[in-house]
């Protein structure tokens, strides 16, 4: 796990996670990794356009961001 966070960290690269906030709902999260620490993740939040704290007991999975290739 911690491997991908710290490939995010290096090489600001977008990754997404499936995340439970405090209400216990689901939700896909693009985020790009700043910083960790025990317990957490401080990362840039796509989806609310702002710094936010991610709790890793709370991050159900993740993964890289896949790219579009086409036309």
């Amino acid at each position: 796990m911690e491997r991908l966070l710290l490939y995010s960290i290096e090489n600001r690269e977008k990754i997404v996670i499936f995340y439970m906030d405090r209400d216990n709902n689901v939700t896909q999260r693009f985020i790009r990794v700043i910083d960790i620490s025990p317990g957490s993740v401080l990362a840039y939040c796509y989806y609310r356009k702002e710094v936010r704290s991610f709790r890793l007991d709370n991050i159900l999975s993740f993964g890289p961001v896949k790219r579009r290739v086409g036309a």
